[in-house]
């Protein structure tokens, strides 16, 4: 082994921590040159490191007699070696059919499911894979041009779990100069030069003309943007991380069976504003304003993608289309609102939070009813808290025509000197009907809300204020015409709400 290659590889077990002295280390070996010269080189430098090794081999059956025959060479050369040789066998296309998922992903699924699970029996406690620097710049170019944000421009992670990578800043061309100065055969792929599949064409087309029309460095620069995106990652992962810890100790974030659900307030402003507020003292308004809301939507989108990660196991399959959807749920769907994304289903529900829950799980909420009678007094209103939907009913009592600083927009006042006991303010129920203001006859209020937009599934917890028995007022419809203020009004009743 070249001094250089050693140290190239050394350095980058050090750096990552990727092995320490008594792992059992997997070497994935397909038979192609990338693995095979990773396993000599870690032979080499098993005694140094401290490890022992084991060859595991995944046969995809994707290639018929040649996939047996690169299983047949694999166990032959860890033989030839005295390595233990533990290999798997699925049929991937069989399975992608059944699934309708893409070959490739299929693939790459159920390999790391067999690496996992051979470090999970404890037959090996590391699996090493032979990713170098050149497929680090292919795996970029790829997702940029597929479309990808500042979390795709990361590629390649030196260590994900027990999977390590210490060729990942190896050259391709400096691994195969290594196994021809050993001697050593390795297998080709012919998937590998298919032209129509993407990675192919960029490994013989896009990557040779960069570096010879472009850029001769253009591997190592691809691969450095990939390391710079990645510490960018850990920094917002770290900010993830403390958003999630603050929102499951406050209660805003919860988990559920088989998803989470998250407070819509907390999803959509997830930064303390007042801290940034003072950092930016000498901008004015509508700075201020921009920066704040740009920075709050960029971690909510970070924060769509973690939600849904932690509920799916991973982010497979999420667009950033499917994170602006979720995003605009958030910010005006209506109560009941689903919206699909690949295995997982998100919910608004009634109670200001996003659910997000696998598909297939949904479960739906008990509707319970309620109902409370509210005395209220002349000189100072009351508070009714509905735990049943997550609100806060603030009943208040004021001079009327009332000051515009004592009445919020929209507010549907009604004549207090009208309203008798008991009032009760309950949910829904089948048969509930009123005159609204300004309507010429009675109207069933179940039409009211459908008018409205109200999804049913809404409507049986929707709040409703009675006096002896009579609907006075609805949320967010107009008050009962009988009982409305008018002219001849002294005193007004005006109803707000807000969250628990």
């Amino acid at each position: 082994m070249s001094d250089k290659l050693r140290e190239q590889v050394l350095s980058a077990i050090r750096q990552h921590r990727m092995l320490k002295a008594g792992d059992r280390v997997g070497v994935a070996v397909s038979g192609g040159g990338d693995s095979v010269a990773l396993l000599l080189l870690l032979g080499e430098l098993r005694a140094e490191l401290g490890i022992s090794l084991v060859v595991l081999h995944f046969n995809h059956q994707l290639r018929g007699t040649d996939s047996d025959a690169d299983e047949k060479f694999v166990a032959e050369l860890a033989h030839s070696r005295g390595l233990e040789f533990i290999s798997a066998r699925r049929d991937v296309a069989a399975e992608a059919r059944h699934l309708g998922q893409n070959l490739e992903e299929v693939a790459r699924q159920l390999r790391y499911g067999f690496f996992n699970e051979v470090a999970q029996s404890g037959q090996v406690t590391r699996v090493a894979v032979a990713h170098t620097a050149d497929d680090q710049a292919e795996t970029v170019l790829a997702r940029l041009l597929r479309g990808t944000g500042p979390t795709g421009l990361a590629g390649i992670y030196p260590v994900v779990g027990v999977v390590v990578r210490p060729l990942l800043g190896v050259r391709r061309g400096a691994v195969r100069e290594y196994l021809k100065s050993c001697g050593q055969a390795w297998r080709e792929d012919a998937s590998n030069l298919d032209a129509a599949r993407l990675r192919a064409h960029i490994r013989r087309s896009l990557l040779p003309l960069l570096e010879s029309e472009f850029q001769p460095a253009i591997v190592e620069r691809l691969a450095a943007l990939a390391s710079a995106a990645r510490g960018d990652e850990a920094f917002w992962r770290a900010l993830e991380d403390d958003a999630l810890r603050r929102h499951f100790d406050a209660g805003h974030l919860k988990r559920l069976a088989h998803g989470l659900a998250v407070r819509i307030s907390d999803l959509l402003e997830p930064i303390d504003l007042a801290a940034i507020e003072s950092e930016h003292e000498g901008a004015s308004n509508m700075e201020r304003q921009v920066f704040q809301q740009g920075l709050c939507d960029a971690f909510a989108r970070r924060m769509v993608r973690r939600l849904f990660a932690e509920t799916a196991g991973s982010l497979h399959g999420l667009t950033s289309a499917h994170v602006e959807l979720v995003l605009q749920l958030a910010r005006g769907g209506a109560g009941g609102t689903q919206i699909h994304l690949p295995g997982v289903v998100v919910e608004r529900s009634l109670h200001g939070e996003l659910i997000f829950v696998l598909r297939g799980k949904e479960t739906r909420v008990p509707q319970e009813p309620y109902e409370y009678v509210v005395d209220i007094s002349r000189a100072r209103g009351t508070r009714v808290d509905v735990p049943q939907i997550g609100k806060r009913f603030v009943l208040k009592v004021i001079d009327w025509p009332g000051a515009a600083s004592e009445t919020r927009q929209g507010a549907e006042p009604l004549d207090f000197e009208r309203l008798s006991a008991p009032v009760v303010l309950r949910n829904w129920r089948p048969g509930d009907a009123y005159r609204p203001r300004g309507r010429q006859r009675v109207h069933k209020l179940k039409e009211l809300l459908y008018g409205q937009g109200v999804d049913a599934r809404e409507r049986p917890v929707w709040p409703v204020l009675t006096s002896a028995g009579q609907v006075v007022w609805a949320r967010g419809l107009p008050g009962a015409d009988e009982f409305a203020a008018s002219a001849a009004t002294h005193v007004a009743l005006v109803i707000d709400e807000e969250s628990l």
